[in-house]
């Protein structure tokens, strides 16, 4: 199912899975694709899908609406197409259903390339280790009208704060959890200290501010 996952300086904000015909992008709140930045315009641009084709359409935006670096009206999508409306980045991903090609064999130095014609039954695989189960994690808030409210970080990121004032985004990562600014002014505070541009991990008991917020990261 094509999806498409948008950024802001290297950092993932969300993703969206496309499952409709038409699926609209903009500042608007109403847009299935909100992305509220003023450089993106309310009705900023629509994707059309029929079948396995991508189509995107700027809808007359006003800062335009570009496809690996090109500014286009209406243009037909391939995965790892990356769209750019204002500062931020959606890559576009498909991978379609029910493809299956056979996979190209590559062989290293040292190895013995099988014979073709011969029935052979195939090596088994070696044992794998079970998969870790995901990490588990959590925002308290501490202050302010929501205070006491807890937010479970089950999606691989998400976002906390104001938009238009601040915004910051937690990453799930296989060893642990990042934050990162995402927009606005006001960088987070991290136990007491600004952060900078770039991702910082979390550890359990993590104080966090975000306008004018506090929070407690909870790592179970």
């Amino acid at each position: 199912m094509p999806k498409m996952i948008v950024s802001i300086d290297g950092v993932v904000i969300k993703e969206v899975q496309l499952t409709k015909e038409r699926t609209t992008l903009g500042r608007r709140p109403y847009n299935d694709i909100v992305i509220d930045n003023l450089a993106v315009s309310g009705e900023h641009a629509v994707l059309h899908m029929n079948g396995q084709d991508v189509e995107i359409e700027d809808l007359g935006s006003t800062n335009g609406t570009y496809v690996n670096a090109k500014a286009v009206k209406r243009q037909a999508l391939r995965s790892g197409d990356t769209i750019e409306v204002g500062k931020y980045k959606i890559r576009f991903v498909h991978e379609a259903e029910g493809q299956n090609f056979e996979k190209t064999m590559i062989f290293k130095p040292g190895m013995v390339p099988p014979t073709l014609g011969t029935a052979s039954r195939p090596a088994p695989l070696p044992a794998q280790a079970p998969s870790p189960a995901p990490l588990s994690g959590a925002i308290r808030v501490m202050s302010g009208a929501a205070a006491g409210r807890e937010v479970s970080l089950q999606k691989v990121v998400t976002t906390i704060g104001k938009p238009g004032v601040a915004v910051a985004s937690i990453t799930r990562r296989p060893h642990g959890f990042v934050l990162a600014h995402v927009e606005g002014p006001e960088m987070p505070l991290l136990n007491g200290a600004a952060i900078g541009l770039s991702p910082v991990p979390l550890k359990h008991g993590d104080r966090l501010e975000l306008a004018g917020t506090a929070m407690q990261f909870e790592q179970a």
